[in-house]
């Protein structure tokens, strides 16, 4: 695969730099961006693709949703991240039953693009202070856990993508085919 440019954008959450050091580890150009940087900022540095990053509420997360809405190119939404497109699209989020961090057994309910390889079941790492409780209108349902229904999601038509979890953290397995299937993506689009 080609080095492809990646932009992580920092919504505050204490797993950005460790999504950035995960990428340059997989050998793209990368680097992390404000949240407040505008969108002519961001499409000048041509990326291949965005990362948005998880963080801890959405009221600190700046202009993500004008990225989501305007920017055509791969994003992938992690935690916070995922979170946020779904309310972008019509989706809705509230506090989860769990809370706090925990490995979390995931079913993968369609293989889809960024998660090829990774089912039919995954152990990962996540948060679930808060979740996606209502997949938007747009969106198929690609995976599930006994403590979320919305674990994964992805856009019918974009190449939008979201998941709950830390695909970034040693305790996730697969965490990085994720990202290299998201790469891919970026890639091929």
């Amino acid at each position: 695969m080609k080095e492809l440019k990646i932009l992580v954008i920092n919504n505050y959450g204490q797993f950005c730099h460790l999504i950035h050091r995960t990428v340059r580890d997989l050998d793209m150009d990368t680097k992390i961006v404000d949240n407040t940087t505008s969108v002519e900022d961001i499409l000048d540095e041509e990326p291949d693709g965005i990362i948005l990053s998880g963080g801890p509420s959405m009221e600190r997360v700046g202009l993500c949703e004008e990225y989501v809405e305007s920017i055509d190119i791969p994003i992938l939404g992690i935690c916070l991240g995922h979170q946020l497109i779904a309310q972008t699209f019509g989706g809705h989020t509230s506090a989860g039953k769990l809370g706090g961090y925990a490995a979390i057994d995931v079913e993968v309910i369609e293989e889809d693009d960024i998660l090829k390889g990774l089912g039919p079941r995954t152990s990962v790492w996540a948060s679930h202070a808060d979740e996606v409780t209502v997949l938007p209108d747009e969106f198929i349902h690609l995976a599930r856990s006994d403590v979320c229904e919305i674990e994964a999601m992805r856009h019918e038509e974009r190449p939008i993508y979201g998941v709950q979890w830390h695909p970034e953290v040693a305790h996730t397995d697969k965490g990085e085919e994720l990202f290299m299937n998201f790469f891919k993506v970026c890639e091929d689009y």
